[in-house]
This record gives C-alpha cells, structure tokens and sequence, in this order.
C-alpha cells in the first residue's frame, strides 16, 4: 500500500532526533514520536518501515504513526514531535466577557448570552451555550 504522507528526514534532522531520543528528558510522547520518525524515514538513511511494523516495534498504534507521518507532512519536524500549546485567547475573552457588567436590563450574564455576545464580537463564528457552559465549568478563576 502506498504511503499516502512520506517522511524524508534530513541529516540535521535525524541527528536532531537521535539526540532529543538520547537525552531521554524529553516528555515519553515526544519520544516515542521521535522514533515513529526515523523508522518512518524513506530519505537514502532511513529504515522506511511500515506503519504497522512501526506500530508493533514502538507498541502503538498504526493510526498513531500515520497521524505522526501527516503531522510532519503538514509542519514539519517541530509540528510532529511536540505538543502544540491549546489556543486560550477565545476561553480568556469569554471568562472576561462574563466577568463584565451584564447587558442593560439584565441582572446577570446566562449562558445562551454569552453565546451570542461571543458571536457578535466575533470571537467565534458560531458557539453552543452548552461550549460556553463546559469552558466556564474548566475555568480555574473566580467569575464572581
């Protein structure tokens, strides 16, 4: 089966994994993605296993390492190998917004204006009050 996202490391890649991997102080998952990439490697120094024996040697599994090999695909070798940081600015403007005064006549925020509210500033395109409901429930500060 053809491989639908291929890896081609470079050199300074490859020696970039190899030591991330050698330091071992890296978080397990980066890791564990850091060999996914050089067994997935088809460059002229590369393994170019299978996902599925990729998956078997590193005991994940094989949608695992064709996530890894699209990720790399997309982002390059940063974009696979670590976590990108989830976007706050949208969870920060609503904790603000409910922090705010009330719209006028009203003598409290409830979930379904918020939900508007983010909407016309347009901080989203369309949001649920049961998404605003669930970001406020993980918000660790105070809205009171």
């Amino acid at each position: 089966m053809r491989k639908q996202h291929v890896v081609v490391l470079s050199e300074l890649e490859r020696a970039r994994l190899r030591t991330l991997i050698g330091q071992g102080s890296a978080p397990a998952r980066a890791l564990t993605r850091a060999r996914i990439l050089l067994k997935a490697n088809q460059g002229e120094a590369g393994p170019g296993w299978s996902d599925r024996a990729i998956a078997a040697a590193l005991e994940v599994h094989h949608s695992t390492v064709a996530r890894v090999r699209q990720q790399y695909a997309a982002g390059g070798l940063e974009a696979a190998v670590n976590r990108k940081a989830p976007e706050r600015e949208q969870e920060a403007r609503l904790v603000a917004l409910a922090c705010s005064a009330p719209p006028e006549g009203r003598k409290r925020w409830t979930l379904r204006l918020l939900a508007g509210q983010l909407v016309q500033l347009e901080v989203v395109d369309a949001v649920s009050y049961e998404t605003v409901r669930q970001a406020l429930k993980q918000t660790a500060s105070s809205r009171g």
